[in-house]
């Protein structure tokens, strides 16, 4: 028998699948990928949004297939929407994918990161026997980069990795630094590698520097999971014209490296709401305003953010007691220049957010109580 279940991982639907698949159904399972811990072995996934009936129809109707090893669908909706030739788009199974590839095809022997940041880079440039250098912002500057970091780009320095805007801080770095970063990294024959992944969610111009792609040294980093929502689809893609490096970056991954519903996914999300990040864009600021003042309130320490996350500071232990009433909150305390006590804490809806709000207010009540 074969059946088709439109989610199947919630807690009944998931005790359900669990049954059929040993009674030897052919189950598959239509879901968004956000808890696919829960699906039995042996069970097929299809992962797209069912409220997207465009792509979710396609999706069924070509899950049987391979999907384009080449992505030649969604590179062109990319390259018509970020304005770049086809030829300059790689796409990836999320941005940590393609960093990954990126260092082992490009094979530094030295690096400059600069921190706090994602911990994927240092990661991926360990991993290949690469020298780290970090260049730490000043937590008493809100962590904001000055042009101090330029006098760290000497000649043997091969990349440099920096994420616009910061993860976990949030900030963007002024139009400013970024040009005068990247005349640096050329003048010292450094690769300049942006994290944009966030870009679409903050104030910041979604097409800065990518005009400066033209002039060489330059990857820029983007992911459709952040910025239209789709974690469990992962899906990512990375803008440069080294047509060469971006050949050894494909050779470096798996024949089918995004699936057959993620392409669909992202080609829907680029084609019918090409503008959907940047609406929310009020929203998120009142938010991001709210959330900020309520937690200053609550006697933390909150860096200023242009993103859709916060960073803040106050006792250790948060992670942890947040958890007992069932929120998580992301630890920032394996983040390189920062340490325990630092938490970052997404901005969500106003309900959600009143939640967290409420959940440190009555935990304090009971500490103190």
């Amino acid at each position: 028998m074969k059946a088709l279940f439109i989610g199947g991982t919630g807690t009944i639907s998931s005790a359900i699948s669990a049954l059929c698949v040993p009674r030897g159904w052919d189950l598959t399972l239509l879901n968004r990928g956000n808890a696919d811990a829960r699906v039995p072995e042996g069970a097929h996934v299809i992962h797209v949004d069912i409220h997207d009936e465009t792509a979710a129809r396609e999706a069924l109707e070509r899950s049987p297939a391979y999907p384009d090893p080449l992505c030649r669908g969604l590179r062109r909706a990319i390259s018509a929407r970020d304005g770049v030739p086809e030829d300059w788009v790689l796409c990836g199974n999320g941005a940590s994918d393609l960093i990954d590839r990126l260092v082992r095809a490009l094979r530094p022997d030295h690096a400059l990161v600069l921190a706090p940041t994602f911990s994927e880079y240092h990661r991926a440039l360990y991993k290949n026997n690469c020298k780290v250098k970090f260049h730490y912002a000043n937590m008493h500057e809100d962590f904001r980069f000055s042009s101090a970091l330029l006098g760290k780009i000497s000649q043997e320095i091969d990349a440099v990795f920096l994420c616009d805007p910061n993860n976990p801080t949030g900030t963007l770095i002024s139009p400013q630094l970024l040009r005068a970063l990247l005349a640096r990294c050329r003048e010292a024959g450094a690769l300049l590698v942006v994290d944009q992944c966030f870009l679409e969610l903050s104030p910041g111009e979604p097409d800065r520097l990518v005009r400066e792609l033209e002039g060489g040294g330059l990857l820029l980093l983007r992911a459709l999971t952040k910025s239209y929502a789709m974690a469990g689809l992962r899906l990512g893609y990375c803008l440069s014209d080294d047509r060469t490096l971006l050949a050894a970056m494909a050779e470096e991954g798996p024949p089918w490296p995004v699936s057959q519903p993620a392409q669909q996914a992202g080609i829907s999300a680029l084609q019918d709401a090409p503008d959907w990040p940047f609406r929310v864009h009020q929203q998120l600021e009142e938010e991001r305003c709210y959330l900020s003042q309520e937690l200053s309130r609550l006697r933390f320490h909150v860096y200023p953010s242009d993103s859709n996350f916060l960073l803040f500071q106050g006792e250790e232990g948060w992670r942890e007691r947040l958890l007992d009433r069932g929120i998580l909150i992301r630890s920032c305390a394996d983040f390189q220049g920062l340490g325990p006590g630092f938490y970052r804490v997404c901005v969500r809806s106003r309900g959600e957010n009143q939640r967290l709000i409420q959940a440190i207010q009555q935990e304090r009540e009971a500490f103190h109580g």
